[in-house]
């Protein structure tokens, strides 16, 4: 809040007062205007102790004795809003350095609720006197603890004392990146998916103010700049500004010795990245089993991964990990295990037997920034709850215990997603007759798989191959590649749409990477 203009949160206002995306360390509920509270409340939201990327304090809503909102709220008046304003923007000023919160005003059910959006400050440490109204005023550094704002003291204070200019990489300014840089488009697209109201202006606004809305820029108005975690969102190539700020799936269909190797880079926006590697990984190496009882009519069905294992363990790699360590986060495939890469390790403060039992808490988060637009996105819950869900959905599916690895030096951390047993199996069996299958494939189809790339269209693979008569590539390369299940259709419930994409299968991938190593089937 650079002055008392109201603004609009890049948040999901309901989604925010329901704390179904923000927990409740990070938001404050108050019935009225409490200047003494809500100034120590911005104050220990400013030190952001735990990394957890500030608070919301909430000005006209009341909630219930477990802490829940109550709706309709009480509000606050009308008549009182600009004398608020007025006297919040004097109270703010007391805070040591200086520290403005965003304001929006925003009418829920009727009444009027004034939001502050106090994310982590950029000048650590922060203190706010005791009492804004008190005649001789003592100041006092403040942190959140759990739900409540409390007084640093001892250890904590020390500790608060050396983050001094410690801002978390995500948060900083890149002096070099231009602001120009950052996409508007990708910007108003995730306005939309979230349910922010500050979409229906986005347009209306410069990039720098929307920027600012959303705390992806900062620095002076003279000289505004990209923050990493906008870099990292809502640029097109964020590489040139991080390289290796990608995830690579690589693949061993014969397992780690052999010689087939299928690799595949996936790059651009982070939310995108992270959603096409997942998409890509489920779409072509995880598949269902089903095992039929001879004394029972129902089958026991389950998968060689489960996904939502996967989705935990990656989103959770590429949240925590170092973007300043020029290392991609690495999805390791074969036949007996998914196993992710990144680096580093976890903090020096989890220990490794807390990790395998689930138990592990860390003690401050890495990427505050990043953390905070996967959560938006619902791609993560945060709060150390990822390992927990991976475990469970490991014994859900009847897959062995998943194995969570660092050394000592915290410099890697590894997790590792046994196959399930029984997937193993079927695997093997499968491919044998694979093997069978494909060593009678013609030259033609061979040659629709060296040039099939991602998704395709019928038209684009004619003119890869270099064909002009439609129904020669029907008859010749595409239906035998189908039947022999080395290519499928991205729409098989609508075959002749004209959207129709045709991509590789599992099968296909290893044929097509057998036939590039040079060896046959």
């Amino acid at each position: 809040m650079r002055e008392t203009t109201p603004s609009k949160l890049p948040i999901n206002l309901p989604d925010l007062l329901q704390q179904r995306t923000v927990e409740g360390e990070r938001i404050e509920y108050k019935e009225g205007w409490n200047p003494d509270a809500i100034i120590r409340t911005l104050c220990a939201f400013a030190n952001d102790f735990e990394n957890l990327g500030g608070g919301y304090v909430v000005i006209g809503q009341d909630c219930d004795a477990d802490g829940r909102p109550v709706f309709p709220p009480k509000g606050v008046a009308a008549s009182q809003l600009d004398k608020i304003q007025r006297e919040l923007l004097a109270a703010c000023q007391l805070i040591q350095p200086p520290y403005f919160p965003l304001l929006s005003l925003e009418v829920i059910e009727g009444r009027h609720l004034m939001v502050l959006w106090a994310p982590g400050g950029q000048n650590r440490p922060y203190k706010a006197p005791e009492a804004v109204t008190a005649k001789h005023k003592v100041w006092q550094y403040y942190v959140r603890r759990y739900s409540s704002t409390v007084q640093a003291r001892g250890e904590i204070e020390q500790e608060l004392l050396s983050l001094t200019a410690k801002v978390p990489w995500d948060d900083r300014f890149h002096p070099t990146a231009p602001l120009a840089s950052l996409s508007r488009p990708l910007m108003h697209a995730f306005l939309l998916e979230v349910g922010s109201a500050l979409a229906a202006d986005a347009p209306e606004l410069s990039l720098e103010a929307l920027g600012r809305q959303m705390n992806i820029v900062g620095g002076p108005a003279e000289t505004p700049w990209p923050k990493n975690v906008g870099l990292l969102f809502f640029t097109d190539r964020p590489e040139q500004y991080f390289p290796e700020a990608q995830v690579d799936v690589v693949a061993f269909p014969d397992g780690p010795g052999g010689d087939a190797i299928v690799e595949k880079p996936f790059q651009g926006p982070l939310a995108r990245t992270v959603r096409e590697a997942l998409d890509y990984v489920q779409r072509n190496f995880l598949h269902e089993i089903t095992t039929k009882h001879p004394q029972s009519a129902e089958a026991t069905r389950f998968w060689n991964v489960p996904f939502a294992a996967l989705e935990e363990a990656l989103v959770n790699a590429v949240y925590h990990r170092s973007y300043e360590i020029p290392e991609p986060v690495e999805v390791r495939i074969s036949p007996d295990e998914v196993t992710i890469l990144s680096f580093p390790g976890p903090d020096r403060s989890v220990r490794l037997q807390d990790l395998q039992t689930g138990r592990a808490v860390s003690r401050r988060y890495r990427n505050r920034r990043i953390g905070e637009f996967l959560k938006e996105l619902k791609l993560t819950e945060g709060r150390a709850t990822g390992i927990p869900k991976i475990l469970k959905a490991m014994r859900t599916n009847g897959s062995p215990e998943p194995a969570f690895e660092t050394d000592d030096e915290r410099s890697s951390f590894v997790v590792r997603l046994p196959v399930h047993p029984l997937a193993r199996q079927k695997t093997l069996a499968t491919a044998e007759v694979t093997a069978e299958v494909t060593a009678e494939v013609t030259a033609e189809v061979d040659r629709l798989l060296r040039v099939l790339e991602g998704d395709m269209s019928r038209a684009d693979l004619q003119a890869a191959l270099g064909l002009k008569h439609a129904e020669h590539f029907r008859q010749a390369y595409l239906l035998p590649a189908l039947a022999q299940r080395l290519v499928e259709m991205t729409m098989p419930d609508k075959p002749n749409s004209r959207s129709q994409r045709y991509r590789l299968t599992a099968s296909g991938i290893r044929r097509a990477s057998r036939r590039g190593s040079g060896h046959g089937a």
